[in-house]
């Protein structure tokens, strides 16, 4: 891929900077905030497992119910549309087979306005289902087969695929969207490609774009480098959970850059830190 600067000085495979909170929401099981830069945030907090209502109540399996609420107003069609991505990508992820005759609720607050250039804001989106999986892990009372991590992707041209698209960049988009993957190893453990699947994915050529296989599939390798990233900032993440840790997550090649140059002073400290 053609590693261009971008407006904002990111390269193409360059995520914003992520940002990480753990905010102890009182009420609930477990909750997580999760940011790309001071544009696109969102909370998630999840209350499980719970007595459920007869009427959603299931023999063999725990009831899953998510659902989303705006930075405004009352959530309408879209917030619903979102609500069900985000619930198709985290269910595979989940062993609700363990928790029958329960209830999961996932409550997902956009802390940042959508995107009026496109339908769906797809940077949000993903921030939604990254703060979602945060929140699970923080819950520790819903089992876990993996993590789901996301990441929005945009081609500029037709030589220049994107991740984490501005919302400039988004309205400049000849196509964008959205994937999720669900990396299956333990936590603590390097993922390869055996352990990694796409579970849920969007993509919206526009008008005058037509959807072309290897386009979508180009795009789907793209996301799934930057979700990676996402998946070890998670990592890096998860001892701090109690504590209410909160720390910005720099750029991928700050870190590297950082590291090399630690290395070379004989420092050996970032090199454990980077350890899976």
């Amino acid at each position: 891929m053609h590693m261009s600067t971008r407006q904002d000085g990111r390269k193409n495979d360059d995520l914003r900077t992520v940002d990480i909170a753990f905010d102890g929401l009182a009420r609930v099981d477990g909750s997580a905030r999760f940011s790309f830069g001071p544009a696109v945030s969102s909370l998630s907090s999840v209350s499980g497992p719970i007595e459920v209502r007869l009427a959603v109540e299931q023999a063999s399996k725990a009831t899953f119910e998510v659902s989303v609420r705006p930075l405004s107003g009352n959530p309408g069609i879209e917030a619903k549309a979102i609500a069900s991505s985000v619930r198709i990508a985290l269910l595979q992820s989940l062993l609700l087979n363990q928790l029958p005759r329960t209830l999961i609720q996932l409550v997902v607050q956009a802390l940042s306005p959508s995107s009026a250039s496109t339908k769906y804001d797809f940077a949000l989106i993903s921030a939604m289902i990254n703060s979602s999986t945060l929140a699970l892990l923080n819950a520790g009372s819903i089992p876990m087969r993996g993590v789901v991590c996301a990441a929005s992707v945009a081609r500029l041209s037709s030589s220049s695929i994107v991740v984490d698209p501005s919302s400039e960049e988004a309205s400049e988009a000849q196509a964008i969207g959205c994937f999720a993957f669900l990396f299956s190893a333990d936590i603590s453990d390097t993922p390869n490609d055996s352990d990694c699947t796409c579970v849920w994915s969007s993509w919206s050529p526009r008008s005058g774009n037509t959807v072309d296989e290897s386009d979508v599939m180009q795009a789907r390798d793209v996301a799934k480098g930057a979700a990676r990233r996402i998946r070890a900032v998670i990592r890096d993440h998860v001892p701090t959970m109690d504590a209410g840790y909160r720390k910005p997550i720099k750029a991928k090649r700050q870190v590297e850059e950082e590291n090399d140059e630690s290395m070379e002073a004989g420092s050996e400290d970032d090199e454990d830190k980077m350890e899976i």
